[in-house]
């Protein structure tokens, strides 16, 4: 496989690509992108189905984590990989590591298998997340790329719209072969039907995508380039970010206490990891992540926006659904159509915000706007409480579904403004790495925020008598899942009164108590949210206003910060 490219700094050329080549490399790398974010949330509705038939339910989150921990640790390396070495090699690479997963996946038949499959796909994932925008980069030229990020923003927002439908449907209505494929079996159609897709993605990418591109940057050839990749930098990088992944999973998850030794220790080891990467990466010849890009005020704010925001999404997008159904009594399929249209107004917002950045050519003003509409969506949010009709919520979600969506392709678009044409991979890599592990803190933080007060509150509202209930019945009649899933309050009614038949009416009382402390736990939950949307706007109105689409002036001024940043460290 060839990895052959141009030398640094070669003048940005026509990629060449017209007519059907370009129509074929551009939807190949839309369904890359597509399948590759359209797979969390697929497996995510398919999941309990998954457990059920591979029985692993103690190591049900485990499934999730293995992949994003691969995904998330591959970003970074991957992108200055192929800064060194081109991209189109690990694109395709990517591809098949994913295609792989995916039919191992599905043909899983324990769960050891199935997260060690889980694992390789979301290396795959990662490759292709890494890449993708960093190619679309590399085939147009700035103004054109206005256009085209913004739809793949548009795509990257409505996978995680259609990807719980289509992974219900596929777990619930896969093909029925005879006595071949049995109900037990069909979510096993959720990770097969990323086969033909991406196979289609991959001859289109073998056949069309340039390999003379301007994807390789440095004079650099042979083994003389082979000894310049950064093996130290990489191994600190990924263990740091897998130790931080783990400790954040075993917080949130509550499978140790945050004080635990177990998760003190962790989190520990990927304090002084960093810290050591940080150390190699000053003196490496080729850094994984080069510190110096982080003097671009640009660059900068977009990594730390981007960690904001996934940490408030996910953080709302995890905890809406159960304040619905907990708090509001809604089912879950009213909880869902909330989260539809929060998704669509996102899908909206992104493009808006692509057509004005076509218009205006700049992006300051858009940022604030959508960064103030989401503030405004998320205090709202906050607000709600056992009074709040549904229809309300929905309109709070699609207003923060509106400031949300312009930033999908935007701060992609921003860092690899404020970076040299020879950094655009890591520059790239760098802006997801953050934006993914934001998803993860954000889980962590509002999490633990949630249990916290949800343990708090419990405490002064619980009646006296509760606490005369055995302590494991004491602990299933306090888990929020009995305000959310009928099997699981059935299953706590019975343990409640087999413990005192007489205790229906305290029962109810602890039920109550539960409902209150769930409302205001998740109410804290919210606030945090609140913080992190406040913090955004706050990074929006420090962002440098430049045209983008004077390419030549961004990329001499991109090379000024470089070499000022490289003098600098020097001295």
């Amino acid at each position: 496989m060839s990895f052959e490219g141009e030398t640094k700094n070669a003048p940005m050329a026509d990629s060449g690509l017209r007519g059907f080549a370009l129509f074929s490399v551009l939807g190949s790398l839309l369904l890359t992108l597509l399948l590759e974010a359209l797979d969390q949330t697929i497996v995510s509705t398919a999941l309990p189905r998954i457990i059920s038939t591979l029985q692993g339910f103690d190591r049900y989150t485990w499934s999730v984590t293995a992949y994003s921990l691969a995904s998330i640790t591959a970003i970074p390396i991957v992108g200055k990989l192929s800064d060194q070495f081109g991209r189109k090699g690990f694109l395709l690479v990517g591809t098949v590591l994913f295609l792989i997963g995916s039919v191992l996946s599905g043909a899983a038949q324990d769960m050891d298998q199935f997260i060690a499959f889980r694992a390789l796909q979301g290396l795959g994932a990662g490759v292709g997340i890494a890449l993708v925008f960093s190619v679309i980069a590399d085939i147009f030229t700035l103004k054109e790329r206005l256009k085209w990020q913004s739809l793949f923003g548009v795509v990257y927002g409505f996978s995680n719209l259609v990807g719980p439908t289509i992974g219900g449907l596929l777990t619930d209505h896969g093909p029925v072969l005879g006595d071949i494929v049995t109900d037990s079996t069909r979510w096993r159609w959720v990770f097969y039907i990323n086969l033909p897709v991406g196979l289609l993605a991959l001859v289109g990418l073998v056949l069309y995508l340039p390999t003379n591109r301007q994807t390789f940057h440095t004079q650099y050839r042979g083994w003389a380039a082979f000894r310049r990749i950064d093996f130290v930098g990489a191994i600190l990088i990924a263990a740091a970010t897998v130790c931080l992944l783990l400790g954040l999973t075993w917080g949130s998850n509550q499978d140790f206490a945050w004080d635990s030794v177990q998760v003190l220790s962790i989190l520990g080891a990927a304090a002084v990891l960093f810290i050591l990467f940080v150390v190699v990466e000053r003196f490496a010849l080729e850094p994984i992540i080069p510190f110096e890009l982080f003097r671009n005020r640009n660059f900068t704010l977009s990594a730390v926006i981007s960690l904001l925001q996934f940490m408030a999404l996910v953080g709302l997008i995890i905890y809406m659904p159960l304040y619905l159904q907990g708090i509001l009594g809604e089912s879950a399929t009213s909880s869902g159509e909330v989260i539809t249209p929060f998704t669509l107004s996102s899908v909206v917002g992104a493009m808006v915000g692509g057509i004005l950045m076509t218009k205006i050519k700049k992006f300051k003003g858009i940022t604030i706007v959508g960064a103030v509409t989401m503030l405004i969506g998320v205090f709202l949010l906050s607000r709600m409480d056992s009074n709040t009709s549904l229809w309300v919520a929905i309109i709070f979600m699609i207003i923060t579904g509106l400031g949300v969506g312009p930033f999908f392709s935007i701060l992609t678009l921003i860092a690899q403004n404020a970076v040299p044409r020879s950094k655009l991979g890591v520059g790239t890599g760098s802006a997801r790495f953050f934006g993914q592990l934001g998803g993860v803190l954000g889980v962590a933080v509002v999490g633990t925020v949630v249990n916290n007060t949800l343990s708090s509150e419990l405490g002064n509202r619980l009646p006296t008598a509760a606490h005369q209930l055995p302590p494991q019945v004491l602990d299933l009649a306090t888990n929020p899942q009995a305000l959310v899933n009928p099997t699981y309050h059935a299953t706590v009614v019975q343990a409640v009164t087999g413990a005192n038949p007489q205790a229906q009416g305290l029962l109810d009382q602890i039920f109550s108590a539960l409902k209150m402390a769930f409302e205001t736990a998740i109410q804290q939950g919210f606030l945090a949210v609140l913080v992190m949307s406040v913090l955004v706007v706050i990074g929006t109105l420090f962002f440098k206003d430049v045209s983008l689409v004077d390419e030549a002036s961004l990329e001499a001024e991109a090379e000024i910060e470089e070499e000022k940043s490289v003098t600098v460290s020097a001295v």
